[in-house]
């Protein structure tokens, strides 16, 4: 297994949805653009001329807010814990 397609089962173990395209741009270079979305509008594109730079920014960016969304889930579990 490629290391871009490990990132691509983990992104997606985390309820994201994948997507990725190679194209060629005007200069006849191949570019890959990654598209990774979820619920509530929540949606991020990258272009990057490999594939595996593609993949590692999805992944920084999925990681990023699934920890700012756990950080909350766990506050709000802590408020609720205090309330009793």
């Amino acid at each position: 297994m490629k290391y871009w397609e490990l990132i691509a089962e983990g992104i997606s173990k985390v309820r994201w949805s994948l997507g990725y395209v190679s194209a060629v741009d005007c200069e006849g270079r191949t570019i890959w653009v990654g598209d990774a979305h979820r619920d509530a509008g929540k949606r991020f594109v990258v272009r990057a001329e490999e594939k595996l730079t593609a993949f590692l920014e999805l992944e920084r960016v999925v990681r990023r807010r699934n920890v700012f969304n756990l950080q909350g889930i766990e506050q709000q579990i802590t408020i609720a814990g205090a309330a009793f």
